[in-house]
């Protein structure tokens, strides 16, 4: 799915009214997918039946609106709060204003926040600003926007948490830290950017009529990963088929103060769709891996014997090198000299990175880099950065360069690939935060590769599957006490694309 900066969605519709399309048809829409995503919210999480609308002055008031129509014949208690005069509002706005108060809705004009009559149970609903905002939210509203955030009510965002720039991301002072943003047509981008992802929360996609025709014609920031475009590249399982068709990963991980990483991308891989699985380990470590899971293979190795280590993974369908190998002299020399004579598709991660950044060394064909932000730094040789629009083309720019597959991990998570769009994965959850979840990633990955997927599908596709997995646990266990394993553990859940 195409991501549009708000200059861009602005320019589309226009383009649409021009070749005559209603504008009130195109709200009418809108505010009945509102009000739909709105009335799952409450079912999902057995919220009272009170909605709070917080309205502008502009068309966002209106979409609020229409909403809290269609909320009233849910049967919904629906109390809408005019942040402005309605005299100064728009038409549409205005109109709809109107058609709510006939239909029995509550509306006041309000100047302070101190009028607003929160409910102790309910939603709030933000359809102060809208895409177009930037700048800086002034009194009353930024009170007002305080007081919403403070209220201990979820917010559902109408198309952008207002306070919030769409187009760069930034945030003012006050801005709406929504749990849900219901975006219309298409993803802003500014939901990405800098501020974006701390306030958008979950994003909720609603058809408001706009023709296929005008979003093709418009221009992308970036490409948003969706269930449509996921679906076909989950593997083919035929009925016929054996461990060795399943895909055969070695992984060249762990040491003996960092165990536990090797053995998750080991069973992340296994849990992925791999046939077999094989850890190479360093000689030593036989003790420490006693309680590995019964189906991991594990074979140790001598640093020192690079032909070995390159050999048994070069019998492998796919391999992921770099989790918990420590940076030692030593290891640092067998992942410069081994990565090189790699000839299968390969994920590198960690201090396999690591090492990358300081030893330029050949990366096998197909590769895969699985950098955080601290990593990816160090591999372009930068001190600073901030998740701008300008910034992304530079990591775009050093996966051309290297002829890879680049995933930046973090919230959220993006992807580049030589010829392809900048691609923006939606799901995960912040729990996600958490020691070893980068290396249950690289298995998945790694399965994925060995199950015949190319670099850039294994990667939209196991960061997708990742991320859902990471919010079936976090749902689960809440953000605050998911682990690693906690992601593995879901992945039947993910895996199941009926639950996308």
């Amino acid at each position: 799915m195409k991501v549009v900066s708000a200059k861009q969605m602005q320019r589309i519709e226009s383009q649409a009214y021009r070749e005559g399309a209603s504008e009130s048809d195109f709200m009418e829409e809108a505010g009945s997918g509102i009000a739909l995503a709105i009335h799952d919210f409450a079912e999902k999480h057995n919220l009272n039946k009170h909605i709070v609308l917080l309205c502008g002055k502009g068309n966002n008031g209106g979409d609020a609106y229409v909403a809290g129509v269609h909320l009233l014949h849910l049967d919904y208690f629906v109390t809408a709060y005019q942040l402005f005069p309605i005299s100064e509002s728009s038409y549409l706005c205005k109109q709809n204003y109107s058609r709510f108060v006939n239909e029995g809705g509550s509306a006041e004009e309000i100047t302070d926040a101190s009028q607003i009559n929160w409910p102790s149970s309910g939603i709030i609903v933000d359809g102060i600003f809208g895409t177009g905002f930037h700048g800086e939210v002034e009194e009353p509203v930024s009170s007002i926007i305080d007081a919403a955030n403070q209220a201990k009510l979820p917010i559902i965002a109408i198309d952008t948490p207002s306070g919030l720039n769409g187009e760069t991301g930034k945030a003012s002072d006050s801005t709406i830290v929504a749990n849900t943003t219901v975006f219309l047509g298409l993803p802003k981008t500014g939901y990405f950017l800098r501020d974006g992802w701390d306030h958008v929360g979950k994003l909720s996609y609603v058809d408001f009529g706009l023709s296929q025709v005008f979003i093709d014609s418009a221009n992308a920031d970036m490409v948003m990963l969706s269930p449509d475009v996921m679906k076909p590249l989950m593997p083919k399982i035929l009925r016929t088929r054996n461990k060795y068709q399943a895909g055969y990963v070695v992984g060249l991980s762990g040491s003996p103060t960092m165990p536990g990483a090797g053995q998750l991308a080991s069973l992340s891989a296994l849990r992925s769709g791999a046939g077999i699985v094989r850890l190479l380990y360093p000689n030593g470590m036989e003790n420490v891996l006693a309680a590995s899971p019964y189906e991991l293979l594990k074979t140790p190795y001598d640093p020192n014997d690079v032909n070995f280590v390159a050999d048994s993974i070069n019998r492998a369908s796919a391999a992921f090198v770099g989790p918990g190998l420590s940076v030692a002299e030593e290891m640092q020399k067998l992942i410069s000299s081994v990565v090189p004579l790699i000839q299968v598709p390969t994920v590198l991660d960690a201090d396999a990175l690591t090492v990358l950044s300081s030893k330029d060394f050949k990366l096998p064909a197909e590769c895969v880099l699985t950098p955080h932000m601290g990593e990816l730094k160090r591999l372009m040789h930068i001190t600073e950065a901030e998740i701008t629009l300008e910034f992304l083309w530079k990591c775009h720019a050093y996966a051309n360069q290297k002829n890879v597959a680049l995933i930046l991990k973090g919230g959220p998570t993006f992807i580049f690939y030589p010829g392809e769009p900048i691609v923006v994965n939606p799901r995960g959850d912040p729990g996600m935060a958490t020691a070893g979840s980068g290396d249950v990633l690289t298995g998945t990955i790694a399965a994925l590769l060995a199950q015949k997927l190319s670099p850039r599908d294994a990667a939209y596709l196991g960061v997708y599957l990742h991320g859902i997995s990471g919010e079936y646990a976090a749902d689960d266990l809440t953000s605050y006490s998911l682990t690693a394993s906690d992601i593995i553990n879901f992945y039947p859940d993910a895996f199941n694309p009926k639950n996308w």
